[in-house]
């Protein structure tokens, strides 16, 4: 057993920066280098490529990486983790396997894990007891299932653990919790077991600091922002993590941004629900357990977390087709800048009405006074603002009308009030609208599936 492993964040996000993963591969020593790639919405976008090309459906950042890291990672021996796979995972690590090719690497391993991907298997699931009701509004999925676009289930750290015994050296997965990526070198590495629910908790702890990329290390930052030095060049946070579950959250030396008590604090807090209950397929993690203390030198220790059983059940994220929507934008300038945006609002919404389009929800906002707070925007002195942009939009179920809403823009240039500009980029197109469905589904359902692709 090793005393200790370090486990470096490269990617928050798809579309995080670029470089960030090069960055932690060379610019210090880590043994496991782990990326999320996935948001919800994501994995509808994904679909979509998928079902235009059958060789697509994954995060096309992936395959450009790793002609960059891929001789370093060898050369160090560092392990990376990463559910860029989205809805093709296999075709990912094909990707991957024909860029270690290209670069003459031999003797790779990639571990790829299935069984996430529930959306052709829907009608058979239902009819087997999963009923797949929509967790917040307790809906049935009958009402959407016909516009189901992608269906996936999240898996936890578990199947990683299977990929990384079998010796895997790059693990590609598809729909895997956020938190999983990082849990699962700790289960490996330290041999913890799936009743060590403390320890699970821990690194599950440690994966959610992780999981945002930057923003634990001073990104997005909502304290002292100001204080952030050199956030042009910020340094990722790295989990520095032990066998008793104690954590170390730092990043490389010489690299911006800052790691400190209140910028792990706030990353803790974000998108927890109920902190005594944070619930994964792995564990449930009792936030109001862990305990904090700044070490100075970019170095903070996470410990005493507490845990409890996981539930039996995985999460299901789902989307759907819900309609079309199109938004653009039109800017005023001072004088009574706000006045002529909120005039030309008026004289907008009085030509769709009398148009009779059918619009489930028609949203404006003027940027720069409420486009954040809405209603509880500040009132402003009209002297004192510069420009407003009008921004509007329209949602419906009916392409027509979404269609001729606009149609409608461009004319309010000349026939609207004066001084507008910051029309661009010709009309705006119709575009698909995708709701999200979350369910829950038992997990004798469903059962990942670890295979090991040769090089």
């Amino acid at each position: 057993m090793k005393e200790k492993i370090k486990i470096a964040s490269g990617q928050g996000f798809w579309g995080d920066l670029i470089d960030a993963p090069f960055h932690q591969v060379t610019k210090g020593d880590i043994d496991y280098l782990v990326m999320d790639y996935l948001a919800e919405v994501t994995m509808s976008i994904l679909q979509k490529q998928k079902n235009k090309n059958p060789e697509l459906g994954y995060a096309k950042d992936i395959p450009e990486l790793m002609k960059r890291i891929l001789p370093i990672i060898k050369e160090k021996n560092i392990k990376v983790i990463t559910n860029g796979g989205g809805v093709n995972p296999v075709a990912c690590a094909n990707a991957v396997i024909q860029v270690a090719k290209n670069l003459g690497i031999k003797n790779l391993k990639i571990g790829v894990v299935l069984g996430d991907n529930i959306k052709d298997n829907l009608d058979e699931l239902i009819a087997e007891g999963a009923d797949l009701k929509n967790m917040e509004t307790d809906e049935p999925i009958d009402l959407v299932k016909d516009k189901i676009l992608s269906a996936n289930v999240y898996f936890g750290a578990f199947p990683i653990v299977k990929a990384l015994e079998k010796g895997a050296d790059i693990i590609i997965t598809g729909r895997t919790t956020d938190t999983g990526l990082t849990l699962a070198p700790m289960i490996y590495e330290f041999g913890w077991k799936n009743t060590d629910y403390d320890l699970l908790s821990a690194g599950t702890v440690a994966g959610h600091i992780l999981e945002c990329g930057a923003q634990s290390s001073g990104g997005n930052f909502l304290g002292d922002w100001q204080s952030i030095q050199n956030m042009a060049e910020i340094g990722f946070p790295i989990a520095e993590a032990y066998p008793n579950g104690d954590i170390i959250i730092t990043k490389h030396p010489n690299t911006g941004g800052k790691v400190s008590f209140e910028t792990v604090a706030e990353q803790l807090l974000y998108e927890i629900g109920d902190p005594k209950s944070y619930i994964t397929p792995d564990c449930v993690a009792d936030f109001t357990s862990i305990k904090l203390q700044d070490l100075g030198n970019d170095r903070v220790k996470v410990y005493d977390v507490k845990g409890f059983p996981e539930t039996e059940f995985y999460k299901v994220s789902c989307s759907y087709s819900d309609g079309f929507s199109a938004i653009s934008t039109l800017t005023y300038s001072w004088p009574q800048a706000l006045t002529k945006a909120k005039a030309a609002d008026e004289i907008l919404r009085k030509r769709l009405a009398n148009l009779n389009l059918q619009f489930d929800e028609i949203r404006t906002e003027f940027v720069g006074y409420n486009s954040t707070h809405g209603p509880l925007a500040k009132q402003l002195n009209e002297d004192d603002i510069n420009e407003i942009v009008l921004r509007i939009g329209v949602r419906s179920h009916d392409y027509s009308s979404v269609e001729r809403f606009g149609k409608e823009i461009a004319p309010l240039i000349l026939t609207g009030p004066p001084s507008v500009t910051g029309f661009a980029g010709g009309r705006p197109k119709p575009s698909e609208v995708v709701a999200y469905w979350p369910a829950l589904i038992n997990k004798k359902f469903v059962n990942p599936v670890v295979t090991i692709m040769e090089l």
